[in-house]
């Protein structure tokens, strides 16, 4: 009888534990001192730590508007070609980082140096969405692990990056 007793006390504390530390169906061996094994399956659906990871979508497109715009950027930041920069910069995009202008940051060259990822990291880009005069497309590579939407804007008949503040809205939306 203390033999039946001490094992399902085990078998259920151990429940408890394992159903706050799984984060989907596991099952787990349980050996009492009798040494007999039980197994024990434990599923979790309201783990609070669980980093469920959105499934990834589709590629629908190879970005052929958006790769030469990105592929400029990162050709100008690798030169140190500040103009090159400028040019596929919208001018919300410019006025948003020369905001962010200081002593240690006096360009925007080293601005966008210091926030980028190493810029020879090769950049895929994928899924451009045209919609008038604004655009979205996704890009992956850098500091950018997973395929982020990035906003672009047309000016003067030329597709540009968008401020930075547009493409963090559309990401926190995407979420």
């Amino acid at each position: 009888m203390r033999l039946n007793i001490t094992f399902f006390t085990i078998v259920f504390i151990l429940t408890i534990f394992l159903s706050s530390c799984a984060k989907s169906s596991d099952t787990t061996n349980v050996t009492n001192t009798a040494n007999t094994t039980a197994n024990v399956t434990v599923t979790n659906t309201t783990d609070p730590l669980s980093t469920t990871k959105k499934p990834e979508t589709a590629t629908t497109n190879n970005a052929p508007t958006f790769t030469p715009v990105v592929e400029a950027y990162y050709s100008a930041l690798l030169k140190k070609d500040e103009a090159g920069v400028k040019k596929v910069l919208s001018q919300s995009a410019i006025k948003y980082w020369m905001e962010e202008k200081s002593e240690d940051l006096p360009t925007l060259l080293a601005i966008l140096e210091d926030d980028a990822a190493p810029v020879e990291v090769k950049r895929e880009v994928r899924n451009e969405k045209i919609t008038g005069d604004t655009a979205v497309a996704e890009i992956r590579g850098g500091s950018l692990g997973n395929w982020t939407p990035i906003a672009f804007v047309k000016e003067n008949g030329e597709w540009k990056f968008a401020s930075p503040k547009e493409s963090l809205a559309l990401q926190e939306t995407s979420k």
